[in-house]
């Protein structure tokens, strides 16, 4: 029953950030970039799962309530499974393969991929960045570096960038991103590799950085390619194993 009602809580928490998220007003940018404007609104989803993930470091509360949604998960556990190293891209990489089958989204091809390298940047920074200042053991006590889950700030960075870019084809493409990150922390912590405050925290990151990016890009965007657009092809292809981070720029004219 806990595995169910966890489930349930963590897609409405999925559900709320796009209902949420379908109240901010997009704005055209001049050299046809578009992207959301700030609103302090959007901070209060990514905020309240950090600030749960934070939280439950310190608190022996929720501490037992991690242990107790760990034992109901591993409970008769045989084998782990690995469809969460594959699951984290799955949302970012649907962007793409949608725009491949002809399905286009908000942005052109060079300014989706600015905006996904900067989201990805700044999530693997932040996760790399407090997993190195918390140092919270891993369920399974591998490592000191379980705070906050990698995988599910990846996975949910890619559902937010699916929903921007195709919320306004359907509402439905950021549901199945957002359903699917949901699946990788729920496997992260199935494969006994997460806390759910671990996987909490991630989510925050990941949606909060990918909203960052889309703050960002303007700016970016007459950084890097000027006010004009260039009569060329650009496409950034941000990658993280878990282990490193890289970045693959590749320009034709």
């Amino acid at each position: 029953m806990r595995k169910i009602s966890l489930l349930i809580l963590l897609l409405l928490i999925s559900y709320k950030a796009l209902a949420q998220n379908t109240k901010v007003i997009d704005s055209i940018h001049t050299d046809t970039v578009r992207n959301i404007r700030f609103n302090y609104k959007q901070l209060i989803i990514p905020g309240i799962l950090i600030g749960y993930g934070f939280w439950g470091i310190e608190s022996g509360q929720i501490k037992s309530f991690n242990f107790q949604i760990r034992d109901e998960i591993t409970e008769n556990i045989d084998t782990k499974v690995t469809i969460d190293d594959f699951t984290r891209y799955m949302p970012a990489v649907s962007v793409y393969a949608l725009n491949a089958f002809d399905v286009k989204g908000k942005n052109n091809m060079r300014d989706r991929s600015v905006i996904l390298a900067t989201s990805t940047m700044l999530t693997v920074g932040a996760v790399f960045g407090l997993k190195s200042i918390t140092n919270v053991e891993r369920p399974d006590r591998t490592s000191n570096d379980s705070f906050p889950s990698g995988h599910t700030a990846i996975a949910f960075a890619g559902a937010e960038f699916l929903y921007q870019e195709y919320k306004d084809k359907s509402i439905w493409y950021g549901v199945a991103g957002y359903a699917i990150a949901t699946g990788t922390g729920i496997f992260r912590m199935y494969n006994n590799r997460h806390w759910l405050t671990d996987v909490a925290a991630g989510a925050g990151i990941g949606i909060l950085c990918t909203k960052a990016a889309y703050w960002m890009n303007p700016y970016l965007t007459r950084k890097l390619f000027g006010k004009k657009e260039a009569n060329s092809t650009s496409f950034i292809s941000p990658s993280y194993d878990g282990e490193s981070f890289a970045i693959t720029y590749i320009k034709t004219f």
